[in-house]
């Protein structure tokens, strides 16, 4: 359906499709690309999150079905009970979805991921001065022998790897290479770059990816497939996913609705319903399935997606009704980038204060109805009185107690917050390293339950 609509409309010389024109397809596209879910690995890290292990199998469930090629079922080195229902979730059948789950380059973190039965390990580590000195605090030769090992070491235990190089857009291009085929010879079979906070450019994406992927050598070009993990803090998560398609990546890290930790990742949606319309890529999502998918995550989350949130956000195709009414009904592709059925939405008109008397006027008659001059000013009086008799006042008050009651739902405890806790149970005052030194406050009657 997607294509017949535009291309109908091309045809008829009706639309004009820049993004069609060969000049502007980048030589390096794929033919087909694959999704890589990472909901339950980036998405709960969001601070108010928690998924029961019912709302995260149902979820999964559920992109299996809208046609995900991968699930990164969380990070079980983390905790027990991340452990366990990674385990029960692994024991789940999948029609569509391949399952994996994270671990770093360590035995334990391996190991985790072993006990689970999980049969396709994402090993994560980053490998750039930054991480080294302050994260890993080894040296670069060390961090790649580590990677090395544990890639080799899991790979005897019969798992198939991955290997996300975090911190990665941050990374020098020699050391990139250099981690890559280091970790492709040790027997990985995907590798990831990571823009883990979000850092880069679109353009400055192409340029990194073009590198990488003509410095491997062609054993492990044609062989290894590379993927893409983009960060969302200024805003250039979807769009230095595309930036990378281009150059030719396959795997597509997302989350649904963008969920994750600080502005979370690349969204599942946007991501999806870009490829599919502006590069005309398959990337086989059942489309329709969308809309759905975003509602049962934020359902699960507690999370509201925000009501101007591009495909999903319920104001993208809801319209009030003004002159040009009769042309959006004929063909509301006028107004809206898609038809919504493509993504399992609809197009909401609806009757507001800005409507005009006269336009009201002409759909009463339109659907038969004569109304005298007094219903008419009774009935746009009502219309309008319904919105302007909302104080604003109320409104605001409304507005910041349901932004209060938010907040509340954040499990867990703000640095300051943790050692008055910790003072309070211990009776002992916290000797804090100087960098990290605040003035405690006396009392902990602010303490979070």
């Amino acid at each position: 359906m997607r294509k017949t609509i535009f291309k109908k409309l091309e045809a008829q010389g009706l639309m004009a499709n820049y993004n069609r024109l060969r000049k502007n397809l980048p030589p390096k596209l794929p033919d087909r690309v694959f999704i890589w879910d990472e909901t339950f690995r980036e998405g709960i890290k969001a601070p108010t999150v928690y998924l029961t292990y019912v709302e995260q199998v149902r979820l999964a469930k559920f992109m299996d079905e809208a046609g995900v090629a991968i699930i990164n079922v969380g990070f079980p080195a983390i905790s027990e009970d991340e452990k366990r229902n990674v385990k029960r979730i692994i024991n789940e059948t999948f029609i569509n979805a391949k399952l994996t789950a994270s671990a770093e380059a360590t035995k334990n973190s391996v190991n985790a991921c072993l006990e689970c039965g999980v049969k396709e390990i994402t090993i994560e580590s980053p490998i750039n001065g930054l991480n080294l000195q302050y994260k890993l605090k080894m040296t670069k030769e060390q961090a790649l022998q580590k990677i090395v090992e544990n890639i080799d070491y899991a790979k005897k235990h019969g798992a198939t790897i991955n290997f996300v190089l975090m911190d990665g857009t941050r990374t020098p291009l020699e050391d990139i290479l250099e981690v890559f085929e280091a970790a492709a010879e040790a027997g990985a079979t995907r590798l990831a770059i990571a823009d883990s906070v979000g850092f880069m450019r679109p353009l400055s994406m192409r340029y990194l990816m073009s590198h990488i992927r003509d410095g491997l050598p062609d054993a492990i070009r044609k062989k290894v497939p590379l993927s893409i993990h983009c960060h969302n803090d200024f805003g250039l998560g979807s769009a230095n996913t595309l930036a990378a398609m281009e150059e030719g990546v396959q795997y597509l890290h997302t989350c649904i609705a963008g969920f994750g930790e600080r502005a979370g990742i690349a969204p599942f949606e946007e991501v999806v319903t870009a490829t599919e319309l502006l590069y005309n890529i398959d990337t086989g999502i059942d489309m329709g399935k969308i809309y759905r998918l975003a509602q049962s995550a934020e359902k699960a989350f507690a999370l509201p997606i925000q009501f101007h949130k591009p495909i999903i956000g319920e104001n993208i195709f809801t319209h009030e009704v003004e002159e040009e009414v009769e042309e959006m009904m004929a063909q509301p592709l006028l107004f809206e980038p898609f038809p919504p059925e493509i993504v399992g939405r609809e197009t909401m008109i609806f009757i507001g204060r800005n409507t005009g008397q006269t336009l009201i006027q002409k759909l009463l008659e339109k659907a038969g109805i004569r109304a005298s001059p007094r219903q008419m000013d009774e009935l746009f009086r009502r219309i309008k009185g319904s919105q302007e008799s909302l104080d604003k006042g109320e409104a605001q008050m409304t507005y910041y107690q349901v932004k209060k009651l938010m907040k509340d739902l954040l499990k867990g405890y703000t640095m300051d917050e943790f050692w008055r806790l910790v003072e309070q149970v211990t009776r002992q005052k916290p000797k804090l390293p100087v960098a990290t030194k605040k003035q405690l406050p006396q009392t902990a009657d602010k303490l979070v339950p």
